[in-house]
Parts: structure tokens; C-alpha cells; sequence
């Protein structure tokens, strides 16, 4: 596999944990308001072979705990499994960030022990899902997905991205009702810098107090909600 960029510290993307993150090329979604877009369209000049990538891993091992793959989506490439078991073998912790379109790989992914914590992207209710996204949308994986890690052995959080005037209050709670009984679900502020449509710069998210009333209704839903 080859990742797109680095990041060789942080303690914000693995909670709890020092780790690095290494982000895959390419997804199957367009986000309009993806602060990643030369990752999606696959324009990204910064190249890290795998074995570069595991020359970092094995000289990093006594000072980080965990690695982050996020992307772009990193279910979409078909050697994401090996890779995981490779970072696995060295001994570390491992945090999947997936929006959820490739159950499949998710269940092998958790069931075969490769993933200790999973993040995954809740884009919008069900019903918008397509329009959120810019691609069609098969929502039974999504459903599916939800479902297997509302009862997953591992560490998950859901997460949405906030813009007003994409996301409606109502639609928030729609979220809330539609992964009932997660254990956490963040909501994280949208930020307007590199975005892969630029339109979507002039956008903004809603006030500190609408966010602790979306925070207030969530909890009627999910066990812990949080704001990013």
C-alpha cells in the first residue's frame, strides 16, 4: 500500500494514545467540505511506500503506542488487512477511520483482531446520504456497518461533520435516533480551509450554545456525546 502523507505525532486522533497517522489515497465519496480533496481526487504529490512507511514503524516503536489509517477511505484498497497485520505485528495499537461503505472488510478487519478502535463518518441521516456525499450510496452497507459496531469487542465512535445549511437540527436528532445506543458520538465543528469545493468555503457551522442543545437532545440516544 502506498499512504499519501504522514504524520508522526499526535495525541489528538488517538484518544489516549501517542500515535502516528498515515492517510490511504482515494474514496469512493466526494464531500464537498473534505478538508482532504488532494487525497480524494488523488492529486497528492507527497508519496510513502510501504516499506518507507514500516521503516518508520520499526525505528518508532519504543516512542509511539498506536498508529491511525484514515484517508481518504482505506477500505477501498484490497491489501488494507495485510497492512493492518503487518502494524499489528510490530506491537501496535490500531485505530481504523472508515465511512462505513465496506462492512465486509470492517468485520474481518475487528473479528480478526487487526483493529483495536474504530472512528467512523455518520455523513448525514440516511436519507441524504447520497446528496451529502456527491456518489450514490448503498445505505444497507452503511446500515450495516452501524449495526456491527453498535455491538463490536472493540473500541468505535460516530462522528458528523456540522454545516449549517447541510445539516438541519432535525437531521442531528434523525442521527441520534438512527444509532441509538452507541456508546460515543462526537460532533465536530466544520472548519472552512482546504476544502475539495471551494464553494463550500463561504460555509459555516452552528453556535457554541446550538451545539450543547444538540449535545443536550443526543443524549436521549447515544451514552456520550462530544463536541470536537
Amino acid at each position: 500500500m502506498t499512504f499519501g502523507g504522514l504524520e508522526k505525532f499526535t495525541l489528538i486522533d488517538y484518544p489516549g494514545k501517542i500515535a502516528c497517522v498515515a492517510y490511504t489515497i482515494g474514496c469512493n465519496f466526494r464531500c464537498p467540505y473534505c478538508h482532504n480533496p488532494e487525497l480524494v481526487d488523488e492529486t497528492v504529490e507527497t508519496r510513502i511506500t510501504e516499506e518507507e512507511f514500516f521503516d518508520f514503524l520499526s525505528e518508532r516503536k519504543r516512542m509511539l503506542q498506536g498508529v491511525v489509517i484514515t484517508g481518504g477511505e482505506p477500505t477501498i484498497h484490497d491489501d488494507l488487512l495485510e497492512c493492518l497485520a503487518k502494524i499489528k505485528a510490530l506491537g501496535y495499537l490500531v485505530k481504523l477511520d472508515t465511512n462505513g461503505t465496506n462492512p465486509v472488510m470492517l468485520h474481518q478487519a475487528v473479528e480478526g483482531g487487526l483493529v483495536d478502535y474504530v472512528a467512523m463518518d455518520i455523513k448525514s441521516p440516511l436519507c441524504k446520504y447520497s446528496a451529502t456525499v456527491a456518489r450514490p450510496v448503498d445505505i444497507e452497507a452503511i446500515q450495516s456497518s452501524i449495526d456491527f459496531l453498535l455491538l463490536a469487542p472493540v473500541e468505535y465512535e460516530f462522528r458528523t461533520t456540522v454545516i449549517k445549511g447541510m445539516h438541519t437540527k432535525e437531521d442531528i436528532e434523525e442521527i441520534g435516533k438512527e444509532i441509538k445506543g452507541a456508546r460515543k458520538y462526537f460532533l465536530q465543528k466544520f472548519i472552512p480551509t482546504k476544502i475539495l469545493n471551494p464553494q463550500f468555503i463561504k460555509k459555516t457551522t452552528y453556535s457554541d450554545a446550538e451545539f450543547e442543545n444538540f449535545q443536550k437532545k443526543l443524549q436521549l440516544y447515544v451514552n456520550y456525546c462530544g463536541i470536537r
